[in-house]
């Protein structure tokens, strides 16, 4: 079973809009925060977007204004709405959240990441 699983990326033009859905496993759990990273080609993983389980956000300068993340705790579910999308916005979002489990080791305060979605921008 995969600890995250994300959805919604696809190809979109410049300008457009797009969803991403992440959800954790029921082997995740009190996970103080989750969020979005992504990594372009050629370039390191960054992050995008965070929040805390008390709702407040952090977000890299270039996505401001333009992105935004959003979270369900009773389900353990993130979303990342991104509008006014870019070409330099093209990447695999990958899903991240820091939270405990049991599974199949007990451990608290630990970092877990989804396969990735890709988002292309390009007319």
């Amino acid at each position: 079973q995969e600890d995250l699983v994300e959805s919604g990326g696809e190809l979109v033009q410049p300008g457009g809009s797009l969803r991403l859905s992440c959800a954790a496993s029921g082997n995740i759990f009190s996970i103080a925060a989750m969020g979005w990273y992504r990594q372009a080609p050629g370039k390191q993983r960054e992050l995008v977007a965070t929040i805390t389980s008390g709702g407040r956000t952090n977000y890299a300068d270039s996505v401001k204004g333009r992105f935004t993340v959003t979270r369900n705790n009773f389900n353990n579910t993130t979303w990342l709405q991104m509008n006014r999308l870019k070409p330099d916005d093209t990447a695999v979002y990958y899903c991240w959240a820091n939270g405990a489990t049991m599974t199949p080791v007990e451990r608290y305060g630990a970092d877990f990441w989804g396969k990735g979605t890709l988002v292309t921008v390009s007319s």
